[in-house]
């Protein structure tokens, strides 16, 4: 392991409940896709399977920065295990009414109580924050992350539909429910490493998201969303269109690999220059790298284009962790962190919507399109909300009843 990294788990614990992130971040990828096996296999319903899919993503979203929320407030431990009880019931729920071929409402209802699952991904990374604040080992900490999260979205589908559609159908969400259960309550069990919880002294204590470079991250991140579900969704029609469905998966693989490698390098680096000018260069190129998707004609092109995009990734999320810390209060550091992902889950679903209308209707290749507008739409953003970000915000040190009244102030 290279040196910058190395000196990343020099930290007592660090280890420890990083692996534990690891596991508790992989039913993120495994779940929806393992749902959709399942029900597909089981009902031949595809319909009805996508509709569960995007119940347990949209209600994640809705559920996660409020989870984050209370993390901020009373700590991870006493939050985060009776969240992940009641995703883990509802997900015990779900495999059985799919089982016993029960009712359609109680399938909805319990992948609605599978949103209630916590973030690790921004539970691990409070985690370093508190470990690392004020140092250059904090940007390795965050590129390590990010490759930790590509690195579930390669291999956690895999592992899914392999397990569903060779071992039995519920094979697939259930290792995910066993993943968020031991990973959850192996980061709870390490108390030395979780960060202090900072109790809001004013009644409701107001929303990370009423900081106002919160709102520009998170608005872009619904644009780069769409751009990440678009690109799914037209990807496996593309290859579908051309008779090579399955390859479709290898495809997109290397797309995360691309950002897997960028995020492996960028956390080498030391990089120069504010946060909010790599931020910005990392969205447009994000954008600019749409464009060559207009005009594939086959999947080895489309593969190499792919590749290419995704090596923007990974640099443009890692700044954008590094921007949430600058711009919202320590107070709320977990929920900022969560709403960046509640964006990007929300412009996912409605990414891979709009696309599969646009495929419907004119062809895979022309469901390229999406991506591309999303990816200027996102540079749109990012360009008008850049002042925003580019305003020094004010130091977060001390304790929360010293700076309570001017981190409120900030983010008004």
């Amino acid at each position: 392991m290279p040196t910058p990294y190395r000196a990343l788990f020099a930290a007592p614990g660090s280890k420890g409940f990083s692996a534990a992130g690891f596991l508790g971040r992989m039913p993120l990828s495994m779940m929806g896709i393992g749902v959709v096996t399942m029900i597909s296999q089981l009902t031949g319903r595809y319909g009805l399977a996508g509709a569960l899919s995007a119940t347990i993503a949209l209600a994640a979203a809705a559920l996660g920065p409020q989870i984050s929320r209370l993390v901020d407030q009373y700590g991870q431990r006493r939050v985060l295990r009776p969240a992940t009880l009641v995703a883990l019931t509802a997900a015990a729920g779900l495999l059985l009414t799919a089982y016993f071929r029960g009712p359609d409402w109680a399938l909805f209802v319990c992948a609605a109580g599978i949103g209630s699952v916590p973030s690790l991904g921004a539970m691990v990374r409070a985690r370093w924050a508190a470990l690392y604040r004020g140092t250059p080992l904090l940007h390795t900490a965050y590129s390590f992350e990010s490759v930790v999260d590509e690195v579930c979205f390669i291999f956690g589908p895999i592992v899914s539909i392999g397990l569903s559609t060779v071992w039995f159908p519920e094979a697939g969400p259930l290792l995910a429910a066993c993943f968020l259960a031991v990973g959850v309550f192996w980061l709870t069990a390490q108390r030395a490493t979780e960060p202090v919880p900072h109790p809001r002294q004013r009644r409701g204590g107001g929303s990370a998201l009423r900081s106002r470079g919160l709102q520009v991250l998170v608005t872009t991140f619904v644009a780069t969303g769409s751009i990440f579900g678009a690109v799914d969704v037209v990807t496996v029609a593309f290859a579908e269109e051309r008779g090579h469905k399955g390859a479709a998966s290898v495809v997109l693989a290397l797309y995360a690999t691309g950002s897997c490698t960028a995020g492996i390098l960028f956390g080498l680096l030391r990089p120069s220059g504010t946060p909010a000018r790599r931020w910005l260069v990392g969205v447009c190129a994000m954008a600019v790298s749409m464009i060559p998707l207009l005009l594939v004609g086959n999947l080895p092109f489309l593969a190499v284009a792919l590749f290419v995009a995704g090596l923007s990734v990974a640099p443009t999320m890692i700044t954008t962790m590094a921007l949430v810390e600058e711009h919202v209060p320590r107070a709320y550091l977990t929920e900022g962190m969560t709403w960046v992902s509640t964006g990007l889950a929300v412009g996912v679903a409605l990414g891979s919507s709009v696309a599969g209308s646009v495929i419907d209707a004119a062809g895979a290749r022309a469901g390229y399109g999406v991506p591309a507008v999303s990816g200027a739409v996102a540079a749109v953003v990012g360009f008008l909300g850049y002042r925003r970000l580019s305003r020094p915000a004010p130091r977060r040190g001390g304790t929360v009843g010293q700076h309570s009244e001017r981190e409120q102030r900030h983010m008004a």
